[in-house]
């Protein structure tokens, strides 16, 4: 019945709702909605929120604004308001929403602004860490991309995997640091975390890679679509056999879905 009210509600509504809610259901689609009609009056109650003395009420404030209208508006004034409130917060689930709401808004940060934040590698909390991967996400910059091979080896198996998929795919630099950080996840103990690392060194064309390749190519299933958009962007020719090959053996073992196969082979031979 929500999801045919909600645009109906006014804006006092929802901020009441938010405020009094005792669980997460709606939150999201709450904040959503406030974000979309962008008006002075919502971003100004936001702005109120963030500087509450109550968690709650503050990351509500942070999570209205880190999306604020579409297309996006006050991105400046919002990232000035994030760094001041960095400066002297330490609750970890606060400090984390902030972080994720400056990834979504990180493609102009200015150098001192990227180093304050990657300080934040060296946290206790996993939560913090996990953030901060985010925040520094798909930014062409030496410290971020520093920060992001020191989170690809963290003891937190999500952590690893958020920084590894954005080194790995969500920035085109491409040094021996970056190969040789996500050469450590090729055997990495998390599947996931494999199978990044694979799709980044064959992007890169490290030729490292290329009997791994091979041998993910063995074993494929249902869950090895990673591995064939690997295979893809490698865009060795050799493949094309092996790939005809386990067309037909594929026949008969029925691991992976035929199509899934021949995409990739149609794709090696233009």
């Amino acid at each position: 019945m929500i999801r045919t009210k909600i645009t109906s509600f006014s804006t006092s509504e929802i901020f009441r709702r938010l405020l009094n809610n005792k669980s997460k259901t709606n939150y999201w689609r709450y904040i959503m909605e406030l974000r979309k009609r962008k008006s002075s009056e919502i971003y100004n109650s936001a702005i109120e929120l963030t500087k509450s003395s109550d968690k709650k009420e503050k990351i509500i404030g942070i999570n209205i604004l880190a999306q604020f209208g579409n297309p996006r508006i006050h991105k400046n004034q919002t990232l000035r308001i994030y760094f001041n409130l960095l400066k002297e917060e330490n609750d970890i689930y606060v400090v984390s929403s902030i972080l994720y709401a400056i990834g979504h808004n990180n493609e102009k940060l200015t150098e001192n602004q990227i180093d304050f934040i990657c300080h934040y590698d060296s946290n206790k909390s996993s939560t913090v860490r996990r953030s901060l991967t985010f925040a520094v996400s798909a930014i062409e910059n030496k410290n971020a991309i520093h920060t992001l091979i020191k989170l690809s080896k963290d003891k937190d198996s999500e952590v690893r995997d958020w920084a590894t998929f954005a080194i790995a795919a969500l920035i085109s630099n491409d040094n021996d640091a970056i190969r040789e950080a996500l050469w450590e996840r090729v055997t990495d103990s998390d599947k996931e975390i494999q199978n990044e690392a694979i799709f980044g060194l064959a992007t890169r064309k490290d030729t490292r890679i290329k009997e791994v390749l091979k041998k993910e190519l063995e074993t494929v299933d249902f869950n090895s679509s990673y591995t064939l958009e690997a295979i893809e962007v490698f865009n060795d020719k050799e493949f094309i056999t092996l790939l005809e090959d386990k067309i037909i053996k594929n026949k008969i073992e029925r691991v992976i879905p035929e199509d899934w196969l021949i995409s990739t082979l149609d794709h090696l031979k233009k």
